[in-house]
């Protein structure tokens, strides 16, 4: 059944009644997808267009940024001169007119592991609010929300029932998906939740149309590959990823926004250049240059790190223009789960898990040490000798030899 689901069906506290009359038993289903076409995109926490550039690469059209932050206002009027600005998301009056698609990555900080975890009681993931405002009075008809996957953990995924219970009593139908970076072709471990909702169309043939399986991480043998870690770590973890880099991130557990490590293959520790940072997200180099005239160069890893992945946009506004068939899922009612699946869908029907991998495509990435074309700089003696005191108080399992190396590279820097 492919109806649009009442008001009544999808208050929130109509879930229970709802989902126990559904059978828990596998469900496989194939439906065939409807025609969309282009969409007129209105950008929401735009941040340096990561979504927009790859919307805009798969033939959708921008007609709104809303961004404060001035480091990446300055990107956007770079790259993006003849698209409108608004610089607060909380005095935008209305969307414009022709809006179909509004796409927000709205700020992780309070729901994201290294936050406060807030969750969207927090002044800054709360802005979320704001964007329901806009689609409610507009009843736009399709929304794209990206977020880091904690929450979907965070407060038994609560931030997560309140986005989608809301999404429901306004009449959308909705379905996300966990997806990582690496399967487009990028070597960096990233991690996101894209959710797909309309008034008018099935986002399961957006999000689900697509699966190439889940791969698993490289095992390291000794050490033949680049791996990359965050020297800003050390007492709780690593960020570690074999042959990528981990998730670049907009700050750290120092507060500062910086570049991760990487543990070249012939043992020295090194930093990338941000033209290679940008890269990383799919970005051509240079992407951010133009937030040095307000802001501090130091800034532009904030930017790429708060960015979302630019191929990952793409599969979806492709997938947004052409549909693709609905994939035989195994798909299982969401009732009386007390977690959040990494693949979810409610279509008028009930909340049910969806079987799906991170890798809906499989680009192989480029080996890390090769991918870096613009140089690197060795981490410096005082970044190793941090990192290297915070590992001795920690009570962690390193990768064999790993240690070593930081003490041979900081003996060889403070030489």
């Amino acid at each position: 059944m492919n109806r649009a689901p009442t008001d009544r069906e999808l208050r929130p506290d109509a879930h229970a009644q709802l989902s126990s009359n559904l059978s828990c038993e596998p469900v496989h289903l194939m439906r065939g997808p409807t025609p969309m076409g282009n969409h007129y995109v209105a950008g929401l926490f735009a941040g340096i267009g990561g979504v927009e550039r790859g919307l805009a690469r798969a033939g959708h059209e921008t007609v709104l940024f809303c961004e404060n932050d001035p480091a990446a206002m300055a990107v956007l009027r770079d790259r993006f001169p003849a698209i409108r600005l608004h610089d607060d998301v909380r005095t935008l009056q209305e969307l414009p007119r022709e809006t179909t698609l509004v796409v927000a990555g709205f700020p992780c900080q309070d729901l994201s592991q290294a936050g406060t975890t807030k969750g969207l009681a927090g002044a800054r993931s709360g802005l979320v609010g704001e964007v329901f405002r806009l689609i409610e009075a507009a009843r736009t008809p399709w929304v794209l929300l990206e977020n880091v996957p904690f929450m979907l953990q965070l407060g038994r995924g609560e931030a997560m029932n309140v986005i989608t219970s809301r999404l429901e009593v306004m009449g959308y139908r909705w379905a996300y998906r966990v997806v990582d970076s690496r399967a487009f072709g990028l070597p960096q471990r990233r991690r996101r939740v894209y959710l797909v909702a309309s008034l008018e169309g099935d986002p399961r043939h957006v999000l689900f149309a697509d699966e190439a399986g889940a791969r698993a991480d490289p095992i390291l043998n000794g050490h033949p590959v680049a791996c990359g870690f965050y020297w800003t770590e050390g007492l709780r973890g690593l960020g570690w990823a074999v042959d990528a880099v981990p998730t670049l991130k907009g700050g750290s557990a120092l507060g500062i926004p910086s570049p991760p490590a990487i543990w070249m293959p012939d043992g020295i520790l090194v930093t990338p250049d941000i033209r290679d940072g940008e890269r990383l997200q799919g970005f051509p180099a240079g992407w951010t240059k133009a937030a040095e005239k307000v802001a501090k160069k130091g800034s532009r890893w904030k930017l790429v790190g708060n960015a979302v992945s630019v191929p990952a946009a793409n599969w979806i506004g492709r997938r947004m223009r052409r549909p693709g068939h609905l994939l035989d899922f195994d798909v299982r009612s969401m009732h009386g789960h007390r977690h959040w699946p990494i693949a979810a869908w409610n279509v008028g029907e009930g909340r049910f898990a969806v079987a799906a991998s991170e890798w809906p495509v499989s680009k192989a990435p480029p080996p890390l040490h090769a991918f870096l074309k613009h140089g690197v700089a060795p981490l410096s003696a005082r970044a190793t000798g941090g990192f290297l005191k915070r590992t001795r108080d920690a009570k962690l399992n390193f990768p064999p030899g790993f240690i070593s190396a930081v003490e041979r590279h900081l003996a060889a820097m403070s030489d």
